[in-house]
This record gives structure tokens, C-alpha cells and sequence, in this order.
């Protein structure tokens, strides 16, 4: 985890990567949680027998589950030390490339893409994207926008 005293630091690290996360497990239990929290219960998602059958061989992480993760994998790629409140501002872009079969373990990079000063703190445009291990297409491109305060 790469650790930053100062908000203002980042504000020179525009085109910087910030951080990487640490890995995570995608496994069929956490797959189903996300299906029953959300009600999107496909096939594909849920039912094993059939998604082996299916085109990926197995069942797949929901694109939204993928997104999801996002908050876990920033807590373990960066931290700022003299932000009191983090809050998520938004989205601007989220693309999911390539799928997330099941045993499949994820990881995130973010690159800071903009930096703004407001009130209390700054607004950072982060771009998150999530690789699946041994993979090279990434698994979700998103653009994440949140506001920290000091």
C-alpha cells in the first residue's frame, strides 16, 4: 500500500498510478450473496451446472459485483493520512471488457486522473481498472469520482 501524509500531494501526481490493491477471491459463495442482495439471479451467475454449459465453461462474477469491489481494493492500494471523510461522488465511465469466471482472483490499479480543489478538501477523478490474475484484458475500466476532506 502506498501511503501519502497530504490531500495537496496528489494534486502533482496527475497521470500517477496512486496504488495497486492486494488480491481478492472471487468465489461462487460471494457470487451468490451478490445475486440474492441484488435479485439478479441469471443463470450464468447462479447455477453452476448450467453456465459449464454455458460460454464461458463456469459461472461468471455479475459486471456489477466486479464494480463493487472497488471500495475493498482502494483500502489496500492507497492511503492519505490527513483525510478525516471520504465520500463517493459518482462515476463517470464503467466498461466491463472481459468476464470474471468463478475461482478467478481480482486486483485493482488506480490512476489519478484529476485533481480539484473544494471546500473542506479536494475532489479526485480516479481511473480504477481491475485485472483478473493471468490475464492481460482487464475485467472493469471504471472512472471513479470521490471527495475527500481534511
Amino acid at each position: 500500500m502506498k501511503t501519502y501524509q497530504k490531500l495537496a500531494e496528489l494534486q502533482a501526481l496527475i497521470g500517477s498510478t496512486l496504488g495497486t490493491s492486494d488480491w481478492h477471491n472471487i468465489d461462487q459463495t460471494r457470487i451468490d450473496q451478490f445475486a440474492a442482495v441484488t435479485g439478479d439471479d441469471q443463470w450464468i451467475h447462479v447455477d453452476p451446472a448450467r453456465a459449464a454449459a454455458g460460454p464461458f465453461g463456469a459461472t461468471v462474477a455479475h459486471g456489477h459485483l466486479t464494480l463493487s469491489l472497488v471500495p475493498v481494493m482502494v483500502r489496500t492500494a492507497f492511503k492519505v493520512i490527513d483525510v478525516r471523510m471520504t465520500v463517493n461522488y459518482g462515476l463517470n465511465r464503467v466498461r466491463f471488457p472481459a468476464p470474471v469466471p468463478v475461482g478467478s482472483r481480482l486486483r485493482g490499479h488506480f490512476r489519478l486522473l484529476s485533481f480539484e480543489i473544494i471546500p473542506g478538501g479536494a475532489q479526485i477523478v480516479v481511473e480504477v481498472t481491475s485485472e483478473r490474475e493471468g490475464h492481460s484484458k482487464p475485467v472493469c475500466v471504471a472512472e471513479s469520482v470521490a471527495r475527500h476532506y481534511i
